[in-house]
């Protein structure tokens, strides 16, 4: 004979699934992925809309060149003139690693807009997707 769930112990059994759920803590909010390919993308998108979609002045000379899909483990934006993309880069931004350690270097790390772009950059890296 099979036994049988009286409505008080299905009621009582309901009751303490609900009391074990409620002690669970929630999951940790997932951030960002860390590793170097992501971050970089998300620094890409950042750039291509904050600096050269918005028509930023301090970009208007310039040209926007990702290079996401690196064999050496070091995913990269340069930044190279407008009407000579072949030229050398004036900003090199990169990533390697997990988490990713970034590096921004060339001419334009020189100029006044070199603080901006390391804001920027940080901003993006770290899953804030906002223009300044």
């Amino acid at each position: 004979m099979r036994p049988r769930l009286s409505v008080a112990n299905a009621a009582l059994l309901t009751a303490l699934a609900a009391a074990v759920a409620g002690c669970q803590s929630p999951a940790p909010a997932a951030g960002p992925n860390r590793a170097a390919l992501p971050t970089m993308e998300r620094v890409a998108l950042g750039a291509n809309a904050c600096w050269f979609k918005s028509n930023d002045p301090a970009f208007a000379a310039y040209k926007l060149a990702p290079e996401l899909n690196s064999f050496s483990g070091r995913p990269r934006i340069l930044l190279v003139h407008k009407g000579s993309p072949e030229s050398r880069p004036l900003l090199v931004v990169q990533a390697e690693g997990s988490p990713a350690r970034l590096q921004a270097f060339g001419p334009m790390m020189q100029e006044p807009v070199a603080g901006r772009i390391a804001a920027d950059v940080n901003r993006w890296s770290g899953g804030n997707n906002g223009c300044r």
